[in-house]
């Protein structure tokens, strides 16, 4: 018989990764598996284009960013044995992996030349250094000085979870295969790519001549952070040349057609991160842009080009990452909206992704038109009751219709009176979609007893551009009255116990949480994640640029934009606090800075309201170690039963 999943079983799945697939049809993807009591993961790949996945490199080493060579014959891909991960080359069918490269600080991300003789990587350089005999230099010096100050003049100085003052910027690479010899192809640049991650931010020509690559345009003290598109010949001269100068929005991804004529890129205008991306196309002969998706009102995440005049992605719609296909020239059309897709890989006809929803994990799944059929089964669930979430919709603020998924506990009845756990994403510009979250699981939570809601509150994405800039200046009106508004459609079925309710929340979602607990104590408890309290300290974040957009005003200036600016502040109305409420934070959290929840525990207990604080000294704005992470369901799920109770 089926039973309810645990945090435990959560750390025991195997976590597929996104495939990569050659245009011929060869299929590679990574899968992690944990070892908790060691407290560390280590991924696998697996050639899965075949009835039964083939196991291709060790199980007790990290192998990942798999890249298949232009013959089909040997498979590229990052290895980690020891502290930093070097590039790998391995024949299909057999034999050891050769180890190509010794960077100071590891390399990542390869991409193969068309002849199959070089590979493309990204490593890091000290910028005061610039080479990898300075960096490995300067790296041996740094373990060794007695001072420990960061020091700047910049706007943006840390990112997430380190500082951005270590000096490292990444460096493409070019890695001879036979030899191992290495150029630097962009030996001057002192340039960031993507701040969260280095991977898939640069793509090879299809004739092997030029790399083209997104990274800041921008100049200290990077008062506006700008992206741009350039690039760089493979032939080592350095000469890098930016392709979207006079392009007055970030640029993002871009990505070559199969016979090099064009780019496509992603574009996002001013300070909000939260504006839609619009795809583009650089034409490489004339360097005219055209935008391909103006008038479309959904944001893509990925693309890559299915033939030269096809592009199929992925986009959010309605809680759900759906496959499109856009033809240029052409509408976008959706091929598949059910689940979480992610990694669209094209492979002749066929698409290959990773795909999930909120009652099954990831896996590898292949896309033959507008039919989906999932190709493996890394993971067993025979064992575990999990249903299937119910997607509702209601009125919410302004009217508006807002959708909530609910997940049941197992043995639900609507009979019987139930507690109500409300579960309240982040962003706020993202969404509870139909994904298994392992941070956040659903699942897990509903199993302890509670039935769970998710509610995409305005705000959200994947519901158009009006929905998601509705919260802006409002960050605690319309979401908060579609948060309450969910709870009453939800008693008004009849199943819940109004005395055993509870929110719930992480970053924007804590937010949330802590304003709600300022405004009502109809909740019996609060749990608040890494979560925005004192609206003018968020200044201390890690990107500040958008804050005035966000709150509609800024915490200087005469006295209405100061009362404007702290219209939604939790920390304002602190003395509404009634609710009891579990404080969680980590030292390393650089978006939403630690003083955050040490403030509001602080308030909480000084007005003598019951409340517990959870900190992680070496966690960021999430849980990632395994260990921690089932302590933090551990605490989690202990304060709602100590408020709630058993079901």
């Amino acid at each position: 018989m089926a039973r309810p999943i645990t945090p435990g079983d959560l750390w025991k799945l195997a976590r597929v990764g996104t495939p990569t697939a050659s245009r011929r049809g060869t299929v590679v993807v990574p899968v992690k598996r944990y070892d908790v009591e060691a407290n560390e993961g280590f991924e696998v790949l697996y050639r899965v284009d075949r009835e039964v996945p083939e196991r291709l490199t060790a199980p007790d080493v990290s192998s990942s960013a798999p890249a298949i060579c232009p013959d089909d014959e040997h498979l590229a891909f990052v290895r980690k044995k020891g502290e930093h991960p070097q590039l790998h080359v391995m024949r299909f069918g057999g034999g050891e992996a050769r180890k190509l490269t010794d960077f100071p600080l590891g390399c990542d991300d390869p991409r193969w030349l068309p002849d199959g003789k070089r590979i493309v990587v990204v490593a890091r350089v000290h910028r005061e250094a610039m080479t990898l005999d300075g960096t490995r230099e300067r790296v041996a010096a740094d373990k060794k000085r007695k001072v420990s100050a960061h020091v700047t003049e910049d706007r943006v100085y840390r990112f997430w979870d380190r500082w951005l003052t270590d000096g490292l910027v990444p460096h493409l690479f070019a890695v001879d295969v036979e030899s191992g010899a290495v150029t630097d192809l962009t030996p001057d640049s002192d340039r960031w790519f993507d701040l969260m991650d280095d991977r898939g931010q640069f793509d090879v020509a299809p004739d092997g001549k030029e790399v083209v690559f997104a990274a800041n345009s921008s100049r200290p003290p990077h008062d506006r952070m700008r992206w741009a598109i350039f690039t760089v010949p493979t032939d080592g001269s350095g000469t890098i040349r930016c392709l979207t100068e006079n392009n007055p929005a970030d640029d993002i991804r871009p990505r070559y057609s199969p016979d090099g004529r064009s780019i496509a890129f992603g574009m996002r205008h001013d300070d909000y991160y939260g504006d839609r991306v619009r795809l583009a196309l650089i034409d490489r002969a004339s360097g005219a842009i055209s935008v391909l998706t103006a008038d479309w009102d959904r944001s893509p995440s990925e693309w890559a080009f299915r033939d030269n005049n096809t592009l199929v992605g992925v986009v959010e719609d309605h809680a759900r990452s759906a496959v499109f296909e856009l033809p240029i020239g052409g509408a976008p059309r959706l091929l598949v909206q059910s689940g979480t897709a992610h990694g669209v890989e094209p492979a002749g006809d066929v698409l290959w992704l990773q795909h999930q929803s909120m009652h099954r994990p990831p896996e590898v799944a292949r896309l033959r038109g507008e039919q989906l059929e999932i190709v493996t089964a890394f993971n067993d669930l025979s064992a575990f009751a999990l249903p299937e979430a119910e997607d509702l919709t209601f009125a919410g603020a302004d009217g508006d219709a807002v959708q909530m998924f609910v997940v049941y506990p197992p043995g639900f009845t609507p009979d019987k009176k139930w507690p109500l756990v409300h579960l309240i994403h982040g962003g706020p510009y993202g969404v509870f979609g139909d994904t298994f979250h392992f941070r956040w699981n659903a699942q897990v939570v509903a199993a302890e007893g509670y039935v769970v809601a998710m509610v995409n509150f305005h705000g959200s994405s994947s519901f158009g551009e009006r929905y998601a800039r509705a919260i802006l200046g409002d960050w605690g009106g319309k979401p908060a009255e579609d948060v309450l508004r969910a709870t009453d459609a939800l008693i008004a079925r009849g199943f819940i116990d109004e005395r055993r309710m509870a929110i719930t929340g992480g970053s924007y979602g804590g937010y949330l949480t802590c304003w709600i607990a300022t405004q009502t104590d109809r909740f019996k408890c609060a749990i608040a994640h890494a979560a925005v309290f004192n609206l003018s300290t968020l200044y201390g974040s890690d990107v500040t640029q958008g804050t005035d957009l966000e709150f509609g005003s800024v915490p200087w200036g005469d006295e209405s934009a100061r009362e404007l600016f702290g219209k939604w502040d939790p920390a304002r109305f602190a003395h509404g606090y009634r609710t009891p409420m579990l404080v969680v934070h980590g030292e390393l959290d650089y978006r939403v800075p630690v003083t955050h929840g040490l403030e509001v525990y602080g308030i909480l207990k000084a007005k003598g309201v019951d409340a517990r604080l959870v900190y992680y000294p070496d966690e960021n704005h999430w849980i990632l170690k395994p260990q921690n992470s089932l302590h933090w369901y551990g605490e989690f799920l202990g304060w709602l039963r100590r408020y709630l109770g058993d079901a």
